[in-house]
């Protein structure tokens, strides 16, 4: 057995459970070439299966638009399924289907991916769909199109925000965080006033600014012959035009020097809390410390706050912690539900309590331990996959977008191995400030009084 390809076998077995973190070291080869038009390819072999992920990352989300102008990356997540200049609509999905594959996207603030899953014998029609909608969804786009999808986003947003309890909880937590000019302060699925605003030309020029080869990356995994690959590749992407060069960003700085609270109506039965922080953007220090916090945290029966505000004092319906990681910026955030009879005073009052404690105390090495074991077992199980949402092929691009390196794999698994109950206080004290964070109360509508009330000097 080759130690290099570790990542890639290990997991077919049962016997890795016994191995310490630090016996584990993962790699997983990879070909990278660049077309003449700029696009970055990425080939990784598993014959595991007899499967094929075509992947391809566009390096443009949410955070790529302007005041005024939001929505426009995810709503082309949704107009890139609609045909192109050779697919009618319905045969993008229609062909894979048949051909016995699935596909599917997604939209964040800092890039929009697809990805096509097929029987190995059929790579090269997901290779002719990604590269026409590349290089010729233009020729099939209209204003007709585009106002069909734009609805479709603004119920799609009625759904997962206005209409969903809680749902305009991350959105208002965002607009108090970062500044208004900040990439990150607008909800990837935009504001319903900029989707009506939107004139076609507006949406046809984001088009012609992001999706262009030399603002991509593919990446072909499983069961393929990297020589005959590269050949589908070229035959089908060399044609499409490189596009104009897309600037680097550069936003504006976001800090919190005060703490902020907010109280929000909403349609709910049962008041929740909220405290959220701004925190090191993906793979900087403190990254993988305050992931494994919120682990520690809430991650978990045994986890602190979900033991001391859902079992013991039984004032919680539910409880989590989140390190939401991305690349200009993190947010690390903190969520309870109230139970029936129970206050916001209360919940506040333990989790201060404990992030008091783990700002004084670093955490047992046990409790480290087990939230370090917990993301390395995730993330070799995560392996397992080539293809779909976080599978191989998606990592590959994540890595290689984010560093430069498409096998970060195991340099991003060894944060989390070198942790030590030190980091976690030091990152919880340098970043988790009581002068520097934003509370949201979420109450039930006409009861703003149940809202957490601003601390008193003396507290």
């Amino acid at each position: 057995m080759k130690r290099a390809w570790f990542g890639l076998i290990l997991l077919s077995g049962s016997w890795w459970h016994g191995l310490s973190a630090q016996d584990v070291r993962i790699t997983v080869p990879y070909a990278r070439f660049v077309l003449p038009n700029g696009l970055n390819v990425i080939l990784h072999e598993d014959h595991a299966t007899p499967t094929v992920s075509v992947n391809v990352w566009y390096h443009v989300g949410s955070g790529r638009e302007r005041p005024g102008r939001t929505g426009f990356a995810h709503l082309f997540e949704h107009i890139m399924f609609e045909g192109s200049g050779h697919v009618a609509p319905g045969n993008f999905d229609q062909w894979l289907e048949a051909a016995g594959g699935n596909n599917n996207g997604s939209t964040t603030s800092d890039r929009t991916n697809y990805w096509d899953d097929v029987p190995n014998n059929a790579l090269e029609l997901p290779l002719f769909l990604e590269s026409d909608r590349m290089g010729y969804l233009l020729q099939s786009m209209s204003p007709a199109k585009v106002d069909g999808q734009r609805d479709v986003v603004k119920n799609e947003r009625r759904q997962s925000f206005e209409n969903r309890p809680y749902g305009m909880a991350s959105i208002a937590l965002d607009e108090n965080l970062y500044p208004a000019d900040h990439p990150y302060h607008w909800p990837t699925i935009g504001y319903m006033d900029d989707l009506t605003a939107a004139s076609y030309q507006d949406v046809v020029n984001f088009f012609k600014s992001y999706y262009s080869p030399g603002n991509a990356s593919l990446v072909i995994a499983g069961d393929i012959d990297p020589v005959k690959t590269r050949a589908l590749v070229e035959k089908w992407f060399s044609d499409v035009p490189t596009g104009k060069p897309v600037p680097p960003m550069a936003p504006p700085a976001a800090s919190l020097t005060e703490e902020k609270r907010i109280v929000l109506e909403d349609r709910v039965q049962l008041p929740r809390i909220y405290l959220a922080w701004l925190s090191p953007a993906l793979f900087r220090p403190g990254d993988a410390e305050l992931d494994v916090l919120a682990s520690v945290l809430a991650g978990g029966k045994n986890s602190r706050l979900y033991k001391r505000l859902v079992y013991d004092l039984q004032i919680a319906q539910d409880v989590s912690a989140l390190q939401e990681s991305s690349e200009l910026g993190s947010t690390f955030q903190i969520q309870a539900t109230a139970r029936p009879g129970h206050t916001f005073t209360e919940l506040e009052q333990v989790i201060q309590e404990e992030l008091d404690r783990i700002k004084r105390e670093p955490p047992s090495v046990r409790e480290v331990g087990r939230a370090v074991n917990q993301y390395q077992a995730s993330f070799l199980d995560q392996l397992e996959q080539v293809g779909s949402f976080g599978g191989k092929a998606d990592q590959l691009n994540r890595y290689f977008t984010v560093t430069g390196n498409p096998d970060y794999f195991n340099e991003d698994l060894a944060r989390y191995q070198a942790l030590n109950p030190d980091d976690i206080t030091a990152m919880a004290s340098k970043y988790l400030r009581d002068d520097g964070r934003v509370l949201l109360s979420v109450v039930p509508q006409g009861k703003r009084d149940l809202g957490a009330q601003k601390r008193r000097a003396t507290e």
